[in-house]
């Protein structure tokens, strides 16, 4: 079984428009992705998904780039469509993996994706992804903070905005000395067939309410494995979150 790496990568963000072509230190935050992905022990080969021709362009000058539909509204949808035509073009099969590579973590840890990678190679994971033990209660509290609930085999129960599970009858102040809370970290792999199957699923309640396109395909009864991983992420979702990253990272 082979693995791809997918890096969608959109022009249009509503909170940061350009964010895949900001620069970081001397490079892009798009090359800093690639780059990174390719450190990956079981990756393959890594393809950027784009719908934006400023960014084609730029990928073209140090890697792998796709141009997909501009109507998609997740990662996923785009990771399907390059899925089809990297299957039209026999370099991919349903039987491979793909890694769905956040765009907008420009330091992403290499050994994440191995993880991932790794956790597809069993034969009865359908879809993987990652968390990390949440430490501080501004996190806990934060909505744009994904936390996971996961069963005693490691597959994810719930994913909410909100801090769950709720600690009852507990000052929130120590939430965290009660349970040990997890943090969804934004990375997916797939096994191709169901990748193909999930972007094809209608849009659900859930999914809808929350804002969180996971609970569509667990409404639908697929199962994610959960992966803990104790590697920071520094995601990037304004222009002002550059300044938070670590310049020894650079």
């Amino acid at each position: 079984m082979q693995c791809i790496g997918i890096i969608p990568a959109r022009y249009a963000s509503s909170r940061f428009p350009g964010k895949p072509l900001a620069i970081i230190g001397n490079k892009t935050m798009i090359r800093r992705v690639y780059e990174q992905a390719l450190k990956s022990q079981k990756i393959n080969k890594v393809f950027v998904a784009t719908d934006d021709n400023r960014i084609e362009k730029h990928v073209k000058e140090f890697g792998n780039v796709i141009m997909t539909k501009p109507e998609h509204k997740s990662g996923t949808e785009r990771c399907g469509e390059v899925a089809e035509k990297l299957i039209s073009e026999n370099v991919l099969n349903t039987n491979d993996a793909i890694i769905n590579i956040q765009g907008d973590e420009p330091f992403i840890n290499p050994e994440q994706i191995d993880q991932l990678a790794k956790t597809l190679e069993n034969q009865d994971v359908q879809i993987a992804t990652l968390a990390k033990k949440i430490n501080s209660s501004e996190t806990l509290f934060d909505e744009n903070c994904v936390k996971v609930v996961i069963s005693k085999s490691l597959k994810a129960l719930y994913f909410s905005r909100a801090p769950i599970p709720y600690c009852r009858n507990t000052d929130t102040e120590i939430w965290l000395k009660k349970h040990n809370y997890l943090q969804h970290i934004g990375l997916y792999g797939y096994k191709t067939n169901v990748l193909l199957k999930i972007t094809k699923l209608p849009e659900t309640s859930l999914e809808n309410t929350e804002a969180l396109e996971q609970l569509r395909w667990t409404f639908n009864d697929y199962d994610i494995h959960v992966g803990i991983t104790e590697h920071d992420s520094y995601n990037v979702d304004v222009k002002e979150d550059i300044e938070k990253i670590p310049k020894s990272l650079y």
